[in-house]
């Protein structure tokens, strides 16, 4: 089974596959979509939406999860964020699979133990969980996250 996890945001949305054989976790890909800043917000979300459609149609997943968004305290960042996370449920869903949702406190005590924990700690993890994966960024690192979180819980989800 495959597993993508999308960590949403405008300037830069990561992406992670994780393959689940029983209880092991495999590394398949990972990467970032950045969208050009200076075109308009309708343009940025289309883009968005094609490069997401674009790596589902190359990695065929069988299970999606997507990060919650946090409210930030500049509230045009939030909303920001909010209508890129609008495109990553709206990609999964279009292609046919359920939607997990899952916030950052909750993936973070999955792998490391700690809602609190630090990014760098969350990499560390995904080190040892994924031995050898060469991360594309701190997006693509937090969306493999996601779906290494979506891939150990998936039994308890339903």
């Amino acid at each position: 089974m495959i597993i993508i996890g999308i960590d949403p945001g405008l300037t830069c949305t990561g992406w992670g596959l994780v393959a689940k054989a029983g209880s092991r976790l495999s590394h398949v890909a990972n990467g970032q979509i950045r969208t050009d800043a200076s075109a308009g917000m309708a343009d940025r979300l289309v883009e968005l939406d094609a490069e997401l459609t674009r790596v589902i149609l190359e990695h065929r997943p069988d299970a999606g999860a997507v990060e919650e968004v946090f409210v930030n305290v500049n509230p045009q960042s939030t909303l920001k964020l909010g209508q890129a996370r609008g495109v990553a449920m709206l990609s999964l869903a279009r292609a046919g699979l359920k939607v997990a949702e899952y916030s950052t406190k909750v993936v973070k005590k999955a792998l490391v133990g700690t809602g609190g924990a630090e990014k760098a700690q969350v990499q560390a993890m995904l080190k040892v969980l994924l031995p050898g994966v060469k991360l594309a960024g701190a997006d693509a690192a937090d969306a493999l996250a996601v779906a290494i979180t979506h891939a150990n819980m998936m039994g308890s989800h339903r």
